[in-house]
């Protein structure tokens, strides 16, 4: 098991500890995205006139709105690759068959190969034999 992590971030301007199983970096990275999330914001002159309380509401709603949309889009990742791989499983079986059917087809062409050489020579036989008779007479 990872060993605890304690990591002190800046977050709007404080400085907290944060604590956990990721390493320092994954901390910091957090940190990061609320400081981004926080500056985003305070671009906005109508969310800096709200109370502070309204604007931490606001700020966990639209972190809460990231998270459903990539998790929606990360639902849709993963139909996409499940629908890949069923294509590829058709597809490999698809050409298994495939080369079934032609090992097949080349089988049967060396058999009707071999069958038109046997009649071939039967036929130079027959040739043969009735140049023979037709000589005799």
């Amino acid at each position: 098991m990872a060993s605890k992590t304690d990591t002190e971030v800046i977050i709007g301007g404080k400085v907290f500890t944060l604590s956990g199983y990721e390493s320092e970096e994954y901390l910091q990275k957090v940190a990061s995205y609320i400081n981004n999330k926080i500056a985003e914001y305070n671009k906005i002159d109508g969310f800096k006139r709200q109370p502070i309380d309204t604007q931490n509401v606001l700020l966990q709603l639209n972190i809460a709105d990231d998270y459903f949309k990539s998790k929606k889009q990360i639902e849709l990742m993963e139909e996409q690759l499940s629908e890949k791989e069923k294509e590829l499983y058709d597809l490999k079986h698809e050409l298994i068959a495939t080369q079934i059917k032609l090992e097949n087809t080349e089988k049967n062409g060396k058999n009707l190969q071999s069958k038109l050489d046997d009649s071939s020579k039967k036929i130079i036989q027959l040739e043969t034999q009735i140049k023979g008779t037709g000589s005799k007479k």
